[in-house]
């Protein structure tokens, strides 16, 4: 299975604080739109998505079908696939990918400590 990039969604109170906050890390803005309150930041290898106000709690993201680079990959496992797999091992779905379709989609599940995972294909 492969899951392709992954980054930590964080939900934050205030994107332009957040935002300096992690360029003194290092980060620069890799993606997103700030005045739509997400931004994408990038350190090397490490990712991470700020977003105000568009969900309640951190979550960890993966993107099958793309790189740390948000660059497509050749060989990647579908979302449907990813889904069915985990739901033949008991993997409860808290929202689904549309088995019937091709293309962009997600779902989302939750470890047994309540952590959100966001799998989400772009292509």
């Amino acid at each position: 299975m492969k899951l392709g990039a992954f980054s930590v969604s964080l939900h934050v109170k205030d994107i332009h604080l957040s935002k300096t906050f992690y360029e003194k890390l290092g980060f620069q803005a890799f993606g997103g739109d700030i005045s739509q309150n997400w931004l994408i930041m990038k350190n090397e290898n490490c990712i991470i998505g700020l977003f105000q106000g568009l969900f309640e709690k951190n979550i960890l993201t993966f993107n099958p079908g793309w790189n740390e680079n948000a660059e497509n990959l050749e060989s990647f496992t579908d979302i449907r696939d990813i889904q069915k797999q985990l739901k033949s091992v008991g993997i409860n779905m808290l929202t689904e990918a549309d088995e019937t379709n091709e293309g962009p989609a997600h779902f989302v599940i939750e470890d047994p400590d309540g952590n959100q995972i966001l799998v989400d294909q772009h292509r």
